[in-house]
């Protein structure tokens, strides 16, 4: 037990370190004294008394990815409110059980009380997810009219729904959206992709140069962060030339 709660602090270190950009040393802390450099980087980085119960959270998913689940089922029977389906939905979801978060979202949808712009978000995600492209273009469309659709992720999987179904024009002009500066690195990669399929091969290679050129004036951790998208991207350029 002690080796899989060593294991699981670890983890959850590594993982916190990447996420807020703390120095790269903390990697060999963390690895090289399992428990020790673990405690102390909770204790230095990470601790206080409002975030303790979520370090036990995390831990406690990474042991036992189920019982976030189970807690939360319960918490739903106890008391059926929308937050509560809506966490659970969001469970499954983290849990790649995409029928399930499905159905709740949509429970959760029927109260009209409620501003559902977050729901159907990730109805969108879950629905591409499952490659079920026409629902991705029934819940878009709900929301494309809202300021926050637009260079959003779910604006991307809409413009990737439109692109599987064949809605080439359409999609292009939402896939674009995210072609910003400094993001999106993994969509902009789809969209190169999209573009060189359609031989549209100099907006693709101006992507991909971008994505270069941003890198080498990352932060070291980002580069970490990003190292396989630009792999990628450079692997994509260097086949473009032979």
């Amino acid at each position: 037990m002690l080796y899989y709660l060593t294991f699981a602090l670890q983890a959850y270190c590594i993982y916190h370190m990447y996420k807020n950009g703390n120095p790269y040393y903390w990697v060999f802390v963390i690895l090289f004294l399992p428990l020790v450099g673990s405690i102390i980087y909770l204790i230095t980085q990470v601790y206080n008394k409002r975030d303790a119960e979520k370090i036990q959270d995390g831990i406690v998913a990474i042991i036992n990815p189920t019982k976030k689940i189970k807690d939360l089922e319960k918490r739903l029977r106890f008391s059926e409110t929308y937050q509560n389906r809506v966490n659970l939905a969001d469970a499954y979801m983290e849990n790649k059980d995409y029928a399930n978060a499905i159905f709740h979202y949509l429970e959760a949808v029927k109260d009209k009380s409620q501003n559902h712009f977050y729901i159907i978000k990730k109805l969108i995600e879950a629905y591409y997810t499952i490659e079920d492209y026409d629902n991705v273009l029934v819940y878009a469309k709900m929301i494309k009219d809202n300021p926050e659709f637009e260079k959003s992720k779910a604006q991307f999987l809409y413009g990737l729904a439109q692109d599987k179904l064949g809605d080439f024009e359409a999609a292009e002009t939402n896939l674009k959206q995210i072609n910003i500066r400094y993001s999106f690195y993994e969509e902009r990669l789809q969209l190169a992709k999209i573009l060189l399929e359609r031989q549209k091969t100099n907006e693709a290679k101006e992507i991909l140069d971008d994505v270069v050129n941003e890198y080498e004036n990352m932060t070291k951790p980002n580069k970490k962060l990003y190292r396989n998208s630009m792999q990628e991207a450079h692997r994509i350029l260097s086949d473009m030339k032979d």
